[in-house]
C-alpha cells in the first residue's frame, strides 16, 4: 500500500492510502471519474502496522482499496457498507467532526 499524511495548520492530519497497484490510476463509472495520484496517495510504500499505526491518530482518513479498507474495517474504524463502490474497487473516508 502507499501511504501520505497532509498536515495543514489548524485542521485535523489527513491519512491517505491505497493499494499499490491503483497508484495513478483513473476508474469511471455511470456518474463519476476518480483519478487516484500519487500527488494525493503518495509514493511511500508501508506495510499493514504502518497504516494501523498512523489511522489510531487520524483526523481524517482516506483509503482506496480492498487491502486498505480492510485494514479499517479490521481495526473496527468503518463497517465495510459504508464504502462507496467505484466499480469493484471498494473506496471509504472518515472525517472528525
Amino acid at each position: 500500500m502507499f501511504m501520505k499524511i497532509h498536515r495543514s495548520p489548524d485542521c485535523p492530519e489527513v491519512v491517505a492510502v491505497c493499494d499499490r497497484e491503483l497508484i495513478n490510476t483513473t476508474h469511471r463509472t455511470e456518474t463519476m471519474t476518480v483519478a487516484i495520484s500519487a500527488g494525493f496517495y503518495g509514493t511511500t510504500e508501508v506495510t499493514e502496522a504502518q497504516v494501523q499505526e498512523a489511522l489510531k491518530n487520524a483526523g481524517n482518513i482516506n483509503l482506496m482499496g480492498e487491502r486498505a479498507v480492510s485494514v479499517a474495517v479490521a481495526m473496527g474504524l468503518i463497517d465495510r457498507k459504508s464504502c462507496i463502490m467505484i466499480g469493484t474497487i471498494p473506496h471509504a473516508q472518515v472525517y472528525q467532526l
